[in-house]
């Protein structure tokens, strides 16, 4: 039973990430990579527009409060170090500082974008 609600939730996750991509594209954003993986971490979405490089975390959930929780401390930490390690990659992304956004998508409703989610923290 929790290898089927699994497999669901990676679908819902799949067709969310899609969405997020549709929307993003229909407001001007071209997007540069989806589901970029390193050993490092995961970012489910990089998209630009203009000088700006959006980090986007896609979260699908029923509720708005539980999607934003599910993205926390550690959560944030590994995002961030996928996205060192695309910086490294693309050099010609070097001289950007990323904005990390966080996309809520839910049944039946507008996706919500929370634009600046967080700040990586400087030691």
């Amino acid at each position: 039973m929790k290898k089927a609600k699994r497999v669901q939730a990676e679908r819902w996750g799949v067709r969310a990430e899609a969405l997020a991509v549709l929307w993003l594209q229909s407001f001007g954003w071209r997007v540069l990579e989806r589901r970029y993986r390193v050993k490092a971490g995961e970012i489910d979405l990089i998209a630009s527009r203009g000088a700006t490089l959006a980090i986007i975390e896609v979260k699908a959930r029923v509720d708005y409060g539980s999607a934003l929780e599910s993205v926390g401390a550690a959560k944030q930490r590994r995002i961030e170090r996928a996205t060192a390690a695309f910086l490294s990659a693309h050099p010609e992304w070097s001289k950007v500082s990323p904005r990390f956004d966080v996309m809520v998508l839910r049944p039946w409703r507008l996706p919500r974008y929370l634009k600046d989610a967080w700040r990586p923290e400087r030691p």
